[in-house]
Order: C-alpha cells, then sequence, then structure tokens
C-alpha cells in the first residue's frame, strides 16, 4: 500500500506543479506496487522503483518536454530576445556607451562584436542578455 501511496502522492504533486517532474516517478512507485502484489521482495521492489523511474524519465521527458511545453510563454528578460530596438545613443563597445529604445523602454546596449559601431538612428536586434545590457547586432531584415 506504501507504493500506492507514493503512486498517488506523485501524480497530486505533478498536477499542482505541471513541471514534468514527478510523473516518471509515479510510473516507477506503480511498478514497484505490482511488484509487491506479486509477492517480490521489498529489495526489488525498490530496485524496480529506481529503474524504472530513471529510465521513464531519461527516455521520455525530452519528449513530453518537448511536445507540452509548447505554449510557455516567454516572460521578463527571455522576452527581449529577438526584439528589435533603435539605437538612441551611439553603441561603442571601447567606449562603454550606448543605449538602444526597445518597447518604448530605454535599455543600455552593447554590440555583439566588439568592433561594430552603431549610430543613433539605426535598428537593431537583441541576441542576448548580459546583466542589465543587451547585446545586439544588426538588423538583417532591413540589411
Amino acid at each position: 500500500m506504501i507504493w500506492l501511496g507514493i503512486v498517488v502522492l506523485m501524480l497530486v504533486i505533478e498536477i499542482i506543479t505541471l513541471g514534468l517532474t514527478t510523473f516518471w516517478f509515479a510510473g516507477g512507485a506503480l511498478v514497484a506496487f505490482i511488484a509487491s502484489l506479486l509477492g517480490a521482495p521489498l529489495v526489488l521492489q525498490i530496485i524496480l522503483f529506481v529503474v524504472i523511474s530513471v529510465a521513464l524519465l531519461v527516455i521520455t521527458r525530452p519528449i513530453a518536454l518537448k511536445y507540452f511545453n509548447k505554449s510557455r510563454v516567454k516572460t521578463n528578460v527571455e522576452s527581449m530576445i529577438g526584439k528589435e530596438g533603435i539605437v538612441i545613443d551611439t553603441i561603442d563597445n571601447l567606449n562603454g556607451t550606448g543605449q538602444v529604445k526597445i518597447d518604448g523602454m530605454d535599455w543600455t546596449a552593447r554590440a555583439n562584436h566588439s568592433h561594430r559601431l552603431f549610430e543613433i538612428g539605426e535598428t537593431v536586434r537583441v541576441v542576448e542578455i548580459q546583466g542589465v545590457k543587451v547585446i545586439v547586432e544588426e538588423n538583417k531584415e532591413e540589411v
């Protein structure tokens, strides 16, 4: 009955968190529960639990993440990657200057290549965030 309790607990945690983290352990506990019903010794039940849980995790987690997290909306800083902005202060990595306006907000900016200068009025695309700075490249759609 302990294994059945673990199955239920893992599924409840999965339903609450939706993090695709405990589902595989519920599968391992289910196999261990079935083994206990068949009279398997406790050591075998524990081994089955661990092996099945890890196998399910390794084999199916990447597939599950690929298909179940499709609708995940990027939030906060992640949402900046790929956005276009306009240079409002010349971006010069050597002098440590540069600002862009993205969605109405001013951001400190640096070029993704140290030798590249971006002049006021140019449009750029965000490729990375480093601390409080956006790292930009030329907007390839305009080239």
